[in-house]
């Protein structure tokens, strides 16, 4: 089994996978994927549950998705996830979707369906409310939240997910404030307004706002290079914060090491994409998903 499979390997299937013991029937699609670390956390599922399947990555550039996702399915793939840059295509190419892929404007989750019907779910939301819940023990709705990198595709799902789980407050941050916007009419369709705000990415908008929120999400990107500085000062912070980063790692994020400094609890996306695989396994197979076992080989990989 490769690494890495591209379209190409994937017009020549039964050739390119003539050797394999076991039929590969799920996978990871994104533009990059050698990174990704579902590949781990599935197969080892897969394995406890006896499910005669194997999980890969396919490298899909964005003008390659619609064949790749006509391909997948005429190859017999059960189904597949979304990663960046296609939730937005992913959406768009399906006959179903449900309640959190609408919201989030994003498909990271599909089953090919016996019937010829691609369903779309996402899992982004429900597996950060997870995880939040299981790593720092409060419900979403208990929390005025602060969602950092809130224009992106994670942060909008993440976004979505607090309004939806009604939460106590939501205050949105970007780089780009004009992002913000449409995500800001969104979530007022259904989310009181009065706890609903959109402030720019300065340190004055920070320290503001963090007076008045319970749980930061960090949803950007800041925090992924080793070099990095913290999204977040530590003098802003206090101890009675609560920080996720939704950055998936075994050493502690910027982020995770400016709460240290200010006394405060923080986790890492570890568990949102440990939840979220969970999630699409459940769609996939229609029941539980063995999650220790899932941890298990996701800790594995991040050591």
């Amino acid at each position: 089994m490769k690494d890495v499979y591209t379209l190409a390997d994937l017009q020549a299937w039964g050739t390119v996978t003539a050797g394999e013991p076991v039929p590969l029937r799920l996978a990871v699609l994104g533009d990059p994927v050698a990174h990704s670390a579902s590949p781990q956390m599935q197969n080892a599922a897969l394995a406890a549950c006896g499910i005669a399947a194997r999980y890969v990555r396919l490298h899909i550039r964005p003008e390659e998705f619609a064949e790749a996702l006509r391909l997948l399915a005429e190859r017999g793939f059960i189904g597949v996830n979304c990663t960046i840059p296609h939730k937005g295509a992913a959406l768009a190419a399906m006959d179903e979707t449900d309640e959190h892929a609408r919201r989030a404007d994003g498909v990271n989750t599909i089953v090919f369906g016996a019937d010829g019907k691609r369903r779309g779910f996402s899992t982004d939301g429900p597996g950060l409310a997870r995880a939040v819940r299981e790593q720092l023990g409060v419900n979403l709705a208990d929390m005025r939240v602060l969602v950092l990198g809130a224009g992106g595709g994670a942060g909008r799902a993440v976004a979505m997910q607090c309004a939806f789980d009604g939460a106590r407050g939501l205050t949105l941050i970007n780089r780009s404030v004009e992002k913000l916007h449409p995500l800001h009419d969104a979530i007022a369709v259904f989310y009181p307004r009065e706890r609903l705000a959109i402030a720019p990415w300065t340190d004055a908008a920070l320290a503001r706002v963090l007076e008045a929120s319970d749980l930061v999400v960090n949803c950007s990107a800041v925090g992924m290079k080793p070099n990095d500085a913290s999204p977040i000062p530590a003098a802003h912070l206090t101890a009675r914060h609560l920080l996720y980063d939704t950055i998936y790692t075994a050493a502690r994020t910027p982020l995770m090491r400016a709460a240290d400094s200010a006394g405060a609890r923080s986790a890492n996306g570890l568990s949102m994409l440990l939840h979220q695989g969970a999630l699409a396994f459940e769609h996939w197979f229609r029941r539980p998903a063995p999650l220790e076992v899932m941890r298990a080989a996701l800790t594995q990989q991040s050591r």
